[in-house]
């Protein structure tokens, strides 16, 4: 029973910003009285990519891309409120997808990138 006591106080540990990441919706989903303004998107594991490829996710086929979203967002999304995302939300839920596929080289160049193009105070 001290065990059970112990485990239920322990504080849930923080969410590991490599593994999830949140997008908010430009055009919020509509579910009966409840508004989704934004997405949970989880870092799919293997199973989740079954009958996927690898390159069609970092490619952000739109195909790949519709199969996915629904097995890794928080909501989970059904396969029709999927379908009926806008572009520029499908466009921000695959970059999200994207960047969890990005190698550390990928990223440091990314980071170079936005500082060059940053303005000079």
């Amino acid at each position: 029973m001290t065990d059970q006591l112990e485990t239920a106080a322990t504080p849930a540990p923080a969410l590991d910003s490599t593994r999830f990441a949140s997008v908010t919706l430009s055009s919020p989903i509509a579910r009966g009285t409840t508004t989704i303004d934004t997405l949970t998107i989880r870092k799919p594991k293997a199973g989740e990519l079954r009958g996927l490829t690898l390159q069609d996710l970092v490619g952000t086929d739109v195909t790949a891309l519709l199969k996915i979203i629904p097995r890794i967002s928080s909501p989970v999304l059904t396969q029709e409120e999927t379908d009926n995302l806008e572009a520029e939300d499908l466009t921000e839920i695959g970059g999200t997808i994207r960047g969890f596929f990005m190698t550390s080289a990928e990223k440091k160049l990314i980071e170079a990138m936005i500082a060059e193009h940053q303005p000079k105070t």
